[in-house]
C-alpha cells in the first residue's frame, strides 16, 4: 500500500438520485415521501429558461418547508453551468437564504478544477459570511469531453468535494456518440459503449476518496434496461445511480444493496480470518475458496453499506 493514501471525504447512502425539476412544486413534495435516498433540485437542464427563477425560490422555499434530513435523504441543488448567467445567483440566493438546509450543490459540466473553484470560494464566503456552523459539499457531474479529459485532476480538489457523477446524456452529445437511448447500449457497439468512461471516473473517485454514481437512464418504460445498466454500474463501483422517474428508484435501491446472502458471506469471512489471525495465518479459506486482507476489505464494504442502510430504516 503507498504511504500516500486519500480517505473517504464523506460518507452518504446515495443508491438513489432522484431528479426533481424545482419548477414543479408538486414534484418537489412527492419527492420528500419517495424511497430515494438522495434528491436534488434541478435549476438546470429540467427547468426552460423563462422559468429559471422561479424554480430557485421553489428549491429554497423546499429547502426551508421540508425536513429532508428527518425523512432520511441528503437533498442537493444541481446549479446551472458556469457558462450561463443564471449561476451566481443560484449559488447566492440557494446559499444565503437556505445555507444551512441543503446538505450539497451539484455543479454541472465540470470541465477543469478552477470551476470547482469558483463555486467553492462563492460557497466559503457565504458561509463565512452569514455565520453558517453547516458545511455544505460539492459534487461534480462529469459530461463532458473536457471534464473527462480532466477527471482525475477534478477528483483531487479536496476540500468540500465529495462525488462524481456520470451525465451520460451530455456527455454522449460532447463526444459526438451515436446513441439509441439516454444512458442504454447501441446495438452497433460490441458490448457497453460507457464503459470505459466510466471505469476512468471511478478510478478517479475511488483514488481520491469521492463517491461515484452513475447518471441516468432515459427509457422509463424498460425497467429491466434500467436495472442491467445499474448493475453494470455497481460492477464497476459505483455506488447508486440517478432515477429521472419515481419507479426507477426502487430499482436503484435493490441493485446497489446488498442481499442478505452477500452480507452473511462478508460476516463469515472476517470471522474466518479473524481464527486465522490468531492462529498466526495471513489466510484462510471459506467454501473452498481463499480469503486473504483484500477479502476481509471487500467484506467491509458490504458491511459497511448495509449498516448505512439498516441506520436509514
Amino acid at each position: 500500500m503507498s504511504h500516500t493514501l486519500y480517505p473517504l471525504n464523506k460518507q452518504r447512502l446515495q443508491r438513489s438520485e432522484l431528479a426533481v425539476p424545482a419548477s414543479n412544486p408538486t414534484m418537489i413534495d412527492k419527492a420528500a415521501e419517495s424511497g430515494a435516498d438522495y434528491v436534488f433540485l434541478d435549476l438546470e437542464d429540467a427547468v426552460a429558461p423563462p422559468e429559471k427563477t422561479q424554480a430557485r425560490r421553489n428549491a429554497i422555499q423546499a429547502l426551508n418547508d421540508i425536513d429532508w434530513a428527518a425523512k432520511g435523504k441528503t437533498v442537493s441543488v444541481r446549479i446551472n453551468g458556469l457558462d450561463t448567467h443564471y449561476m451566481y445567483r443560484d449559488v447566492v440566493d440557494v446559499m444565503e437564504q437556505a445555507g444551512d438546509r441543503v446538505h450539497t450543490l451539484l455543479v454541472p459540466k465540470v470541465g477543469v478544477l478552477a470551476d470547482l473553484y469558483m463555486v467553492d470560494a462563492m460557497v466559503n464566503q457565504i458561509e463565512q459570511g452569514r455565520g453558517l456552523a453547516t458545511r455544505v459539499g460539492l459534487e461534480a457531474l462529469i459530461e463532458t469531453a473536457l471534464g473527462m479529459a480532466n477527471v482525475e485532476a477534478v477528483a483531487q480538489f479536496g476540500g468540500r468535494l465529495e462525488a462524481l457523477h456520470f451525465g451520460v446524456a451530455d456527455y454522449a452529445a460532447s463526444m459526438r456518440a451515436r446513441t439509441v437511448n439516454i444512458g442504454g447500449l447501441n446495438p452497433d457497439y460490441p458490448g457497453d459503449q460507457w464503459h470505459a468512461s466510466i471505469t476512468r471516473m471511478v478510478i478517479a473517485c475511488r483514488a481520491y476518496g469521492l463517491r461515484a454514481i452513475d447518471g441516468p437512464f432515459g427509457d422509463f418504460s424498460d425497467p429491466e434496461g434500467y436495472k442491467a445498466g445499474a448493475r453494470r454500474a455497481a460492477a464497476l463501483g459505483c455506488e447508486g445511480k440517478w432515477a429521472i422517474h419515481p419507479s426507477q428508484v426502487a430499482m436503484a435501491n435493490e441493485v446497489f444493496s446488498p442481499p442478505e446472502t452477500e452480507i452473511s458471506k462478508a460476516e463469515r469471512i472476517i470471522e474466518e480470518l479473524k481464527k486465522a489471525e490468531d492462529e498466526g495465518r495471513g489466510a484462510a479459506s471459506l467454501d473452498g475458496k481463499m480469503i486473504d486482507a483484500a477479502s476481509e476489505k471487500m467484506a467491509r464494504n458490504v458491511i459497511e453499506v448495509a449498516q448505512a442502510i439498516a441506520e436509514k430504516v
